[in-house]
């Protein structure tokens, strides 16, 4: 009843870990340590509290996420997604309101898992996480206009048009200096990317900045400038003041809802971006309760919110990781920088965090994302506006309630509008057993279908409460066939979120070398397929809306490949 939560790393060592594994665990842990240095601080100071509260968080939720954790190569720490909700909270209530709200948020993780709602995190649409995804992008990019210019000010506004507002009527204090080092260190970044693309792009900007303030002289704001040098060593665990009579409990509660439904969006979008990488699949509710967990210690030891990290786990498993032990590794690595080169550590100027932040808030935007939903329907487009709008400018809490509520009312009223449910039919899978007579006149016989070609059929309305289905298809096959058709005869109409689910299948077909084939194409779907660009990707070539079309076509393409 309970296997389920037991934590990937111990069914890891307990299942003969050698030598060679940990090698590979350690040169991935030790990687993506030094990659988490400077995006720890940052996010911290972006979110309104000292950069050693970033790496307090990296430490101890890093290591805890990765131990407790169901996923295998997840990474944990402060992430971009939280910047705006944090400093949201800090500026109402102050660091011991973020502290309660966060242990409030660890509870109801925990309780997410311990009840199994998990895999309910796949109701979520996509145009809802896209909308508000991008919308901290913008915010994350509009909070560094004052450090990467060096502009004389106080603290910024936190409302969006008075922060732009201020920065128009302060620009003329550009400090120069200032501008020209977080220039080049942006410089350095997109060359990095460019042209040595394995060489991790933020530690060699923050070297390269650091270096030049240092033997340049410049005189640039550091780290140590403004909030002193970092500390070289962990606090002692301390309860957060509950005492908090100018906050009301119901803020609190919400913010803590707002915290746990993030956390737990991101930590199991990036377990899924995870497995999609290396194999294998993670346990969702393992996940939350290891979570929870994580952000309970992080904030006894003064940190800040924590949750699976997409891009350090995405590079996690590009540099080896085999087991969670690369993501304690990662964790350790952290102690001993913090440990031994603090004082070095404190001289990084903020013009090239802020640089490095204005990178990350261009990778978070997912700009052709977010404009490929305007081929949607009008209910997704809605959604997204709402989301990103929302999220700008009122509050992200009000922009995820509302953007929930909008699509459930959205999806209350397709399924109004249609009987039918969705299913996933094995219609035909290689030869492998015989299927019963059907009286559909279109139906399949195992006598038609060659050898190395699958058949699936999707029946009813294909939208965000379904696409979750295909992913799990390749991965529960023993082999990739060489063929796979897909039958869509009987869905009357495609999401967005079933159009990215099926972007992504027809993206892991090609990675497996299999050749997808859409059946059944017509009507509302083809319109669909058509607008969302679904057709020109795919190829017109094999896209049929007969199933005799289809299989010619994957006779012939099997027959090419004997």
């Amino acid at each position: 009843m309970f296997r389920e939560f037991i934590p990937k790393s111990y069914l890891y060592l307990r299942s003969g870990y050698t030598a060679r594994i940990f090698r590979k665990d350690l040169i991935a842990g030790l990687t993506v340590g030094i990659i988490a240095l400077p995006l720890a601080m940052a996010f911290a100071i972006a979110s309104g509290v000292p950069p050693e509260r970033g790496l307090f968080t990296a430490i101890i939720a890093g290591f805890l996420i990765s131990a407790l954790g169901g996923s295998r190569i997840q990474i944990g720490g402060p992430t971009g997604a939280f910047v705006v909700i944090i400093y949201d909270i800090i500026q109402r209530s102050g660091y011991d309101g973020l502290a309660v709200s966060t242990l409030l948020a660890a509870v109801f993780l925990i309780l997410f898992g311990l009840f199994r709602l998990g895999s309910w995190i796949k109701y979520v649409p996509y145009p809802l996480v896209t909308g508000f995804t991008t919308a901290i992008a913008v915010i994350i990019f509009s909070t560094q206009i004052k450090d990467f210019f060096g502009l004389s000010m106080g603290v910024p506004p936190a409302n969006f048009i008075d922060k732009w507002v201020v920065y128009a009527s302060v620009f003329s204090t550009i400090h120069f200096p200032t501008f020209f080092l977080g220039a080049g260190t942006f410089a350095v970044i997109l060359l990095v990317r460019r042209f040595i693309p394995k060489l991790p792009w933020a530690i060699a900007a923050i070297v390269f900045g650091t270096l030049l303030a240092y033997l340049l002289n410049l005189p640039v704001e550091t780290i140590q400038t403004k909030f002193g040098q970092i500390p070289n060593e962990l606090p002692v665990p301390l309860f957060p003041s509950f005492d908090l009579p100018d906050v009301k409990l119901s803020m609190l509660f919400m913010d803590a809802m707002t915290i746990a439904f993030l956390a737990s969006i991101e930590s199991l979008l990036s377990a899924v971006v995870g497995d999609g990488m290396m194999g294998g699949r993670h346990k969702a509710d393992c996940e939350l309760v290891g979570l929870g967990i994580a952000n309970c210690a992080s904030i006894l030891f003064g940190g800040i919110p924590a949750t699976g990290a997409i891009a350090r786990t995405a590079t996690n498993v590009k540099t080896g990781a085999q087991t969670p032990m690369a993501g304690m590794i990662h964790a350790l690595t952290l102690f001993l920088i913090m440990l031994f080169f603090a004082p070095l550590v404190s001289q990084i100027p903020l013009t090239c965090l802020a640089a490095i932040l204005i990178m990350v808030s261009w990778n978070m935007s997912e700009a052709g994302h977010f404009i490929s939903l305007f081929k949607t329907s009008v209910g997704d487009i809605a959604i997204l506006l709402t989301a990103f709008l929302l999220t700008i400018f009122v509050d992200i809490t009000v922009a995820v309630t509302l953007g929930m509520i909008l699509a459930s009312f959205s999806f209350m009223k397709r399924m109004s509008l249609l009987s039918k449910t969705v299913r996933l039919n094995t219609v035909f899978r290689d030869s492998q057993e015989e299927f019963p007579e059907r009286t559909d006149p279109d139906a399949i016989s195992n006598k038609t279908v060659p050898l190395g070609v699958e058949v699936y059929e999707i029946e009813g309305p294909f939208f965000f409460g379904a696409a979750d289905m295909l992913k799990d298809i390749l991965n529960n096959l023993e082999r990739p066939p060489k063929v796979y058709i897909l039958r869509m005869r009987y869905v009357p109409f495609i999401d967005a979120s079933g159009m990215h689910a099926l972007n992504e299948f027809y993206l892991n077909c090609a990675k497996g070398n299999t050749t997808l084939i859409l059946s059944g194409i017509q009507g509302q779907t083809k319109k669909d397929l058509d607008r969302y660009g679904m057709s020109e990707l795919v190829g017109k070539s094999y896209i049929f809306a007969h199933i005799d079309d289809a299989l010619a076509k994957a006779k012939e393409l099997v027959s090419v490949d004997v």
